[in-house]
């Protein structure tokens, strides 16, 4: 993908069969972090919260990514794996076929804003 300006170019710009789970995972970021200033950072939405982003998330060729704080992740590791996900320090792989649960993300994104301090 090319720079992006903002989310919505962002996710007109992902594969098709993405865009609706791109589409409803930042309709649940954003209610979870209603206080979070949406940016693109390293030319991936991001929710930001006191300087920090607390959330993110990309298309790739073949999967998404959500993106944490590394305590989000470790916090819920046993839930992640128990969904069938791939974990890393700081993101989560999924599909469209086999997205994150949403209250999964929920708590997720509520860890992350803690862990970051914001």
């Amino acid at each position: 993908m090319t720079k992006i300006a903002d989310h919505d170019a962002y996710i007109a710009a992902a594969p098709e069969p993405f865009q609706p789970a791109l589409k409803q995972l930042r309709a649940l970021l954003a209610r979870v972090l209603p206080e979070a200033e949406e940016v693109v950072a390293y030319n991936m939405p991001g929710f930001k919260l006191g300087g920090s982003v607390v959330a993110g998330y990309a298309a790739f060729s073949k999967q998404c990514g959500l993106y944490l704080h590394p305590s989000a992740i470790s916090e819920h590791a046993e839930e992640i794996a128990a969904a069938g996900l791939k974990a890393t320090k700081t993101g989560i792989t999924f599909s469209p076929r086999k997205p994150i649960p949403d209250d999964l993300v929920e708590r997720l994104a509520r860890a992350s804003r803690k862990g970051a301090g914001a």
